[in-house]
């Protein structure tokens, strides 16, 4: 991924104020998967006037965009990541609510496998593993 998500924004002809900017910004620096009000949170530290309305309205935007994926881990939150990542699955622990990113090219090979099994080219897959971490 070499464009921002700022200059995403702006070659889809989206508005960039400067607010939306603050938020693509915080969206650009999180390396979990913050839902809006931990956005929010982040924004707010950048720029006070940002209103917690503005931050659900803006992820609403790049969302409808294609900039920003959405995400239901089941916790009764949805949550965003930039929608042009590196793929990568997600383990999440459901004690904690922890989400682990990785990669593991077997599974890869498997899901094209299965696919081709049933008659069926790959186009895309997400693949999300709940769990508790195991004792000793």
């Amino acid at each position: 991924m070499t464009e921002t998500i700022i200059e995403r924004c702006e070659a889809k002809g989206l508005r960039m104020t400067g607010q939306r900017r603050t938020i693509a910004t915080v969206l650009e620096a999180a390396d979990d998967h913050p839902d809006v009000e931990e956005l929010y949170a982040r924004a707010s530290d950048a720029d006070a006037n940002i209103s917690l309305a503005t931050v659900y309205r803006t992820v609403k935007l790049f969302e409808e965009a294609g900039i920003l994926e959405k995400l239901d881990f089941r916790d009764g939150r949805a949550r965003y990541e930039d929608a042009e990542r590196d793929h990568h699955d997600h383990l999440i622990d459901m004690n904690s609510g922890e989400v682990i990113e990785f990669v593991d090219e077997e599974i890869e090979a498997l899901q094209e496998k299965i696919a081709e099994k049933l008659g069926y080219s790959l186009k895309g897959h997400r693949l999300e593993l709940y769990g508790v971490k195991r004792k000793g």
